[in-house]
């Protein structure tokens, strides 16, 4: 397994980054403490397009150009038009038992997954629902019983894989034309899922805890392990490949595939993910190196 990676950082002086996408020619990242929603070019310069006040975090794009952005403390799903016009695209009160967080977007129907219970305030973990909005906005649960669904990527074009933090593993589904799921299966089991219990033996069980993810184009899965300050690929099946270590003291929550020839694996770090830690300082950083294997 190779580790020879070289980082280099495009931008730093960030709360707490997460949910990057690679979008005509530039980063789209969210800062969930700054309450932005940052474009940033290739050589760092950034350009802050949206606020959110009640905290950004997944990202994508309708057919028609509109941007949806993830509003997690209002469980809101928003959709910001090309003249800056921000509106409510689906409500997920009620369907959201935890806060929303990361998101993937496809033919416009956007898939929303969220913490299921209290984690900033230690709760005890348990199961959450993956939610659909369909293009006109109609949300209802597409997916349940989920350990943290997360990070999410397309496999190919009619398999959502969706990471399953407190799990240890991806999950996918079959995309039916509607935009609903079926066939619910194992994607990569890196390792045994622990056993339901509260939040500091949950946490202490197990190492690996996938994030945010990318897809490559031979099929693989960068994900972000939120317990180990690596970038792991995985294979699927779940034997990792390859891994991308973080600068000592950093851990690492998601990651994106891009640039111009698409081998630009960009890396959300911070030294935690603790919302008083990360909303009191500035530490956070995009970090960026060059892969092989580019964007799928």
């Amino acid at each position: 397994m190779s580790s020879e990676h070289v980082l280099s950082t495009l931008v730093d002086d960030g709360h707490y980054f997460e949910c990057p996408r690679w979008h005509d020619g530039r980063w789209w990242v969210s800062d969930f403490y700054s309450h932005a929603v940052l474009a940033i070019d290739p050589d760092g310069t950034t350009e802050r397009v949206l606020r959110v006040d009640a905290q950004p975090s997944g990202l994508g794009w309708l057919p028609d150009g509109d941007l949806l952005v993830v509003s997690m403390k209002d469980r809101k799903l928003l959709r910001r038009g090309a003249d800056g016009a921000v509106a409510i695209h689906a409500d997920l009160d009620g369907l959201a038992s935890g806060h929303p967080n990361d998101m993937l977007v496809r033919d416009g129907h956007a898939y929303v997954g969220n913490f299921g219970f209290d984690l900033m305030g230690g709760a005890d973990p348990t199961t959450a629902d993956l939610v659909h909005v369909a293009p006109d906005g109609t949300a209802s649960v597409a997916a349940s019983d989920l350990w943290f669904p997360n990070g999410m990527v397309l496999a190919d074009d009619t398999t959502l894989v969706v990471a399953e933090t407190f799990a240890a593993r991806l999950t996918a589904f079959t995309i039916a034309p509607d935009g609903t799921l079926h066939d619910r299966r194992v994607w990569a089991q890196v390792q045994p899922a622990p056993e339901p219990a509260d939040l500091a033996t949950m946490l202490a069980s197990f190492a690996f805890a996938p994030d945010g993810c990318a897809v490559d184009a031979e099929g693989h899965v960068w994900a972000a392990n939120a317990l180990g300050g690596v970038l792991n690929r995985i294979a699927p099946g779940g034997r990792i490949v390859d891994e991308v270590a973080m600068p000592e003291g950093l851990g690492v929550f998601a990651c994106g595939l891009g640039g111009d020839d698409g081998r630009t694996l960009l890396a959300c770090a911070a030294p935690d993910f603790h919302e008083a830690a990360r909303v009191a300082v500035r530490e956070a950083v995009l970090l960026t190196t060059t892969v092989d294997v580019p964007a799928g």
